[in-house]
């Protein structure tokens, strides 16, 4: 949803690659809607009426994904209590859209790029080969080229799955959309979820546009929401803003307050505070996907949240 130019070339993109039987690689950072594009495309294709499948290979652990993928037989391994179809075979006929592809695990990576390849499944303990025909569409939030230097990603299946790549900008790079989101998410939640409808003030919407969006789209909805609970009149205004969620705004040191600081260690000490709320705010404040991707251990991670006294932003 929007006007600027970012929202409508993906929109276009989106159009002309929906009626074709490409596989596509969808980029962008946590919280930009990569979910949204897939399911756009699977309803913009012939495929619409079949089923859409997700599997989001970052929440499955790495000994059950292979499982979820292509299924397994009774009795092969601890708890495979009857058969079971994967992914694979469930969205035969529609899409199977791989979420956070960047996370699977290699041996995981072999087998995708196998059906890919050949258009067949084997469930785990079994022996017969199953024919499916299913569109492939793979997100991430990942750089995988360098994934693929690193060693974590097969550069095999990265060019098996980038046949189109979609990038979906980040708010920060469409901040003229988000009074029209904005909008949008009051309308919704009015409708969907019973809460009371409320105006916004233009002020209120600047406000909003100014802010940072570490989260991106999924954080702007999550604050408007607060808004409407917490707001203090029918009309939401500028102090509503200010109250429930413009500390994010100054709560950490800009380049100039970085600069201001005496010396080099506190500067350092202010700029790795900074980035780590960044990361954590833009992880939703989960800790162990926010160790993940700094590469951290979490005891790591939970230390330097006490050091630097690292709080998530309450309702006042």
């Amino acid at each position: 949803m929007g006007r600027s130019f970012g929202i409508r070339a993906l929109l276009d993109r989106i159009e002309k690659v929906a009626a074709t039987p490409a596989r596509v690689l969808i980029t962008g950072e946590n919280g930009t809607g990569k979910e949204l594009v897939a399911r756009a495309i699977h309803r913009g294709s012939p495929r619409a009426k079949k089923p859409f499948v997700e599997v989001n290979c970052a929440a499955i652990p790495s000994e059950l994904i292979e499982s979820e993928l292509f299924g397994h037989m009774k009795g092969s391994f601890t708890g495979a209590v009857s058969d079971r179809a994967g992914k694979f075979e469930q969205a035969d006929g529609g899409t199977l859209f791989l979420d956070e592809i960047g996370d699977m695990s290699a041996t995981a990576q072999a087998k995708v790029l196998r059906v890919l390849q050949d258009g067949v499944v084997t469930r785990l303990g079994g022996n017969r080969a199953v024919q499916v025909d299913v569109r492939v569409l793979a997100a991430t939030n990942k750089q995988l080229e360098e994934e693929i230097a690193a060693g974590r990603f097969r550069e095999d299946l990265f060019y098996r799955l980038n046949v189109v790549p979609i990038t979906v900008p980040a708010l920060r790079e469409r901040r003229e959309d988000i009074p029209l989101l904005v909008v949008h998410f009051l309308q919704q939640l009015a409708a969907r979820d019973g809460l009371p409808a409320r105006g916004i003030t233009d002020e209120a919407l600047r406000r909003l546009q100014e802010l940072e969006w570490q989260g991106n789209v999924r954080e702007l909805r999550n604050t408007v929401e607060r808004l409407v609970i917490l707001a203090s009149h029918a009309t939401i205004g500028a102090p509503d803003v200010e109250r429930l969620v413009g500390r994010r705004a100054t709560e950490s040191p800009g380049l100039g307050g970085l600069l201001d600081i005496a010396t080099f260690e506190e500067f350092k000490q202010a700029a790795e505070r900074a980035y780590l709320l960044a990361k954590l705010r833009q992880f939703d404040w989960n800790v162990s996907e926010t160790a993940r991707a700094l590469d951290m251990p979490r005891s790591n991670l939970y230390k330097k949240i006490e050091r630097y006294a690292l709080q998530r932003e309450t309702a006042e």
